[in-house]
């Protein structure tokens, strides 16, 4: 199989991947501005060894002998160093502290810490544990989950009052949480540490699930000079680690 093959047959797959309820050959040929002839014989070699299916009604979608290999790529990954680069660049451009943390039994927990040459006062470090419901990767977290694992978490949680911005009504709570999701991103408004203020965005895998969550803090007046800077900043970096993990929106954002 020559270069350009391989090259055409990593795009059937990008394309097929985006289009789940899958494609004729007449339409990836098209979409990919391949001629017919060829794209038939890519797919066909592929349908042959697994690598694509045909549903019910005829179409091509991409084939059983893909999963172990995505299997395999997803554990070999590394959140924290594949996302490194970008975490950096956004220290960068925002000249603020980024985090990035993971959930562990319900817990948050630090994988990532860049300090910008403007070091803050916080208590958190990579490796350290914070509550979910106080910190912006937190309320990331609680806000892009499944509904049933927010339920759950929100029903066993006893909410204790950290500093005086700390929400302890589980529907004030849920509001928040509601209109985070539809803006992207999650505010800590001095919740978790008095004068600090964090936004925090998700980072998704190629099911769509939250897999990890990236913030920018810093002392609140500080933050809100700049605060649509940040989030701007912070929504395409935390997107571009999400595409590394195989995310690809669905809503172009």
């Amino acid at each position: 199989m020559s270069v350009k093959s391989a090259e055409r047959v990593l795009r059937i797959f990008e394309l097929l991947s985006a289009n789940m309820d899958g494609m004729t050959i007449k339409e990836i040929s098209e979409m990919l501005q391949l001629p017919q002839s060829s794209t038939s014989g890519l797919i066909k070699t592929l349908l042959h060894e697994n690598y694509l299916s045909v549903n019910q009604q005829n179409r091509f979608t991409l084939g059983p002998k893909l999963i172990p290999i995505g299997n395999a790529a997803m554990e070999s990954l590394d959140i924290s160093s594949l996302g490194y680069p970008s975490l950096k660049e956004l220290m960068e451009l925002v000249e603020e502290t980024v985090f990035m943390a993971v959930l562990a039994d319900k817990e948050l927990v630090y994988v990532a810490k860049i300090d910008s040459n403007r070091s803050i006062k916080t208590s958190a470090y990579p490796g350290g544990q914070k509550p979910l419901y106080c910190t912006g990767l937190g309320k990331t977290y609680l806000a892009f989950m499944n509904e049933a694992d927010r339920v759950n978490y929100l029903n066993t949680v006893e909410l204790k009052t950290i500093t005086d911005q700390t929400i302890t009504d589980k529907e004030e709570l849920e509001k928040k949480l509601q209109a985070y999701k539809q803006q992207g991103y999650a505010i800590d408004n001095e919740e978790n540490e008095d004068g600090l203020y964090c936004l925090a965005a998700p980072i998704f895998d190629m099911n769509g699930e939250i897999q990890a969550a990236v913030s920018v803090a810093g002392p609140k007046e500080r933050m809100l000079r700049q605060k649509e800077r940040i989030i701007k900043h912070l929504k395409q970096k935390a997107a571009a680690i999400s595409a590394k993990l195989g995310y690809v929106s669905k809503e172009g954002v």
